[in-house]
């Protein structure tokens, strides 16, 4: 083989993971073709942090555990690649909820994308796949297909409040699935399923002897009259990675602790992906000792009605915009019973003058200067998703300019059954052509 030598041009091509890699989000929305209006102020009902807007903040108690870490020489040094032992047992004491847990059955992470990416690797490998919800979070996307592992989808029922569709997800399933993704509470759709309907995913997963990630990142997110229940809990035999974190429950998204949890009461991951999980935990070496020092105080130190408080604001925020979109034409929302998202359809057949979901937003960015995110970041077209953390006022406000821009918008044709609609109001039409 010839040696290159300074007459050589360059050529360095990056690698088949990093090309391969796509974080389908951020490509959309980094890549918008319009700007915002400069006359109104910009509302983003895109963005899934519930910090950003600043009216949500971790509570005292939290932020004093970690003032209190960084006095400690045990904060500074270098840990074990799978989380201190006092921070491991913390997280196995405050996931009770979902069944016997022991230090040892805990993986501290990065962040809960990081306990994701250890799951799909430890159970997946090239050529192999995992189902993953749609809607659902693309992170799975950018995290496995990278690695020569691919995505199949099963499909979600937005008339059933977001239910698996159980017929298509066990149709999915070959010989090369290597685990099923349950989102639980929901990120976008903000479902929450009962015990009953996954025990139904449980009884799938224990016929076809697959596996369960599951993403719970949203525990706890719940509104009254609904009921999280962890997966693990109601598993008798199927094996379960349960991935969480304080990202979101305890609003606190920069700072990167997530965890990953080992239930297999009939050890079917000892021989391989328990050990297979501490490998790859020597691969980033742990995360941060700062968090990692104050995670027993955190877990163990605030007051539940913090958490009640959050829940009912957002709950309150679901309702407000629920009621607000259900008036606007061509809209339909779905309301959601937990986490903090709302999924909308868009009536694109009312909207003939956008080719798709993401034109129809794009509009109503460059006008209104409301952004939400399109179904295709999901790969649902026509919905599109908002975020509920926001302030009151400024959810309020985006309402009424997402309902100015499709009254100018939506067009009234002739519907089913011969109705002409020419003499109807514009809210007596939809109720009648939907």
């Amino acid at each position: 083989m010839a040696r290159r030598g300074p007459e050589t041009p360059w050529e360095v091509r990056a690698s088949t993971l990093a090309r391969n890699t796509n974080n389908l989000i951020r490509n959309i929305i980094e890549n918008l073709k319009v700007k915002p209006n400069p006359e109104k102020k910009l509302i983003p009902l895109s963005l899934g942090d519930p910090t950003a807007f600043g009216n949500l903040a971790p509570p005292d108690e939290l932020l004093q555990a970690v003032r209190d870490s960084i006095d400690a020489n045990e904060s500074r040094t270098y840990g074990v690649t799978n989380g201190q032992l006092e921070a491991r047992q913390a997280v196995a004491d405050y996931s009770i909820h979902q069944g016997r847990v022991t230090a040892d059955d805990v993986i501290l992470s990065s962040g809960c994308a990081h306990a994701l990416e250890l799951a799909i690797t430890v159970l997946a490998d090239v050529g192999q796949n995992i189902l993953v919800p749609r809607p659902g979070y693309m992170i799975y996307m950018t995290l496995a297909e990278g690695l020569g592992i691919e995505i199949k989808y099963y499909d979600l029922l937005p008339n059933q409040k977001w239910q698996v569709d159980l017929e298509s997800l066990e149709k999915q399933i070959d010989t090369k699935t290597a685990a099923i993704v349950v989102i639980n509470p929901s990120n976008p759709c903000g479902s929450v399923y009962s015990k009953q309907h996954l025990l139904q995913i449980l009884d799938i997963a224990s016929r076809n002897r697959v596996p369960i990630i599951a993403d719970e990142i949203y525990e706890y997110f719940v509104f009254s009259g609904h009921e999280y229940t962890a997966m693990s809990a109601l598993s008798k035999d199927v094996p379960i990675l349960t991935c969480s974190g304080l990202t979101k429950r305890f609003l606190v998204p920069g700072w990167r602790m997530g965890w990953l949890i080992i239930h297999d009461r009939n050890n079917i991951f000892e021989k391989e992906v328990r050990k297979g999980l501490r490998n790859l935990c020597g691969r980033l070496l742990g995360p941060t000792k700062l968090i990692q020092h104050a995670l027993p105080t955190i877990l163990k130190s605030i007051p539940q009605h913090f958490f009640d408080g959050v829940n009912s604001y957002i709950e309150s925020q679901a309702t407000l915009a629920y009621k607000a979109l259900e008036r606007a034409s061509g809209l339909r929302p779905i309301m959601p019973q937990g986490s903090m998202y709302m999924m909308i359809e868009i009536k694109m057949s009312m909207f003939p003058e956008f080719k798709d979901e993401l034109q129809f937003i794009e509009h109503m960015y460059s006008e209104e200067s409301v952004l939400c995110i399109p179904g295709q970041c999901f790969l649902y077209p026509n919905f599109m998703r908002i975020v509920l953390t926001v302030p009151e006022d400024i959810l309020r406000e985006a309402c009424e300019r997402i309902n100015v821009f499709c009254k100018k918008h939506a067009v009234f044709k002739e519907k089913a059954m011969g109705i002409v609609a020419t003499s109807l109001s514009v809210d007596k039409e939809w109720k009648v052509i939907y």
